[in-house]
């Protein structure tokens, strides 16, 4: 993972304003989750010992094509572009791909399977034997509904310590059939917070619908909605990484607003 791979995916995240990736270890780690299937995660290590995992789920089809060689697809994506970044926040942290039979399709459709669930408690139960932190999963656009149905799915045991969602998707298209709606919210029982751009113009993740959402997490527990402005102007379609929806020019803010709630919660004053 080293190597022109790190390398290269250093010098890209300098251009976004992510931290350089290569001044951290990185390891591409790969488990057993279900019969005769595996599911990698690319995890980079801080310098210190971590004040708690974070497990980072892409958007979009969420497959990165992990292996040696590196990431195939994703690396602009603002929780993969990021990963350096929360590292030097103090934590271990996890980007996750999807499962190996899942290579071609994706975590389209498969987002709030039990399938899935089983798959991240798989990995969940490997860092957690790397390190003795809590655990929190953390996920973008699509990603928030990997993390929310595990959450949901995961709340009698084996699952995070908190979730994190970042511009959440709340409706569907031609293109996405699952949303946050489809994951139980009422069944989470962890600290949850929702992060999201005041003008984000993805037709799928209305700002409108955040407080709704917060609503919906009616489980007693730390929840908040803290939201972002400002920023670069977009340079890209309005669903994708470099527009408001991915928090462009906001890199280093986003995270260390995450990185601090997160501490907060784990290490309370």
């Amino acid at each position: 993972m080293r190597g022109l791979a790190a390398v290269g995916a250093g010098l890209l995240a300098g251009a976004l304003g992510a931290m350089p990736v290569a001044a951290f270890e990185e390891a591409l780690t790969t488990v057993p989750s279900r019969p005769g299937v595996t599911t990698s995660a690319l995890v980079v290590s801080p310098s210190t010992a971590p004040i708690a995992t974070v497990v980072l789920f892409a958007g979009r089809h969420g497959g990165l094509g992990l292996s040696p060689a590196g990431i195939a697809w994703g690396e602009g994506n603002f929780l993969v572009r990021n990963r350096a970044r929360f590292a030097e926040h103090g934590f271990l942290v996890a980007v996750i791909d999807a499962p190996s039979d899942r290579r071609d399709s994706g975590l389209w459709n498969f987002r709030t399977s039990p399938e899935h669930a089983t798959d991240v408690k798989a990995v969940i139960a490997a860092l957690r034997a790397m390190a003795p932190a809590p655990v929190w999963l953390i996920g973008t656009s699509m990603g928030t509904v990997s993390v929310a149905s595990v959450a949901a799915r995961l709340a009698a045991g084996g699952g995070p310590d908190g979730v994190v969602l970042t511009s959440s998707v709340t409706r569907t298209s031609r293109t996405v059939g699952e949303t946050v709606w489809m994951a139980k919210l009422d069944r989470i029982t962890v600290p949850v917070l929702v992060v999201h751009h005041a003008h984000d113009a993805c037709v799928v993740s209305p700002y409108g619908e955040m407080r709704s959402l917060l609503k919906s997490l009616s489980r007693p527990g730390k929840k908040e909605l803290l939201t972002f402005d400002g920023g670069d102007p977009p340079r890209s379609d309005a669903c994708e990484a470099f527009a408001a929806h991915g928090y462009v020019g906001l890199d280093r803010e986003v995270v260390k607003a995450i990185a601090d709630w997160i501490t907060g919660v784990v290490n309370p004053s």
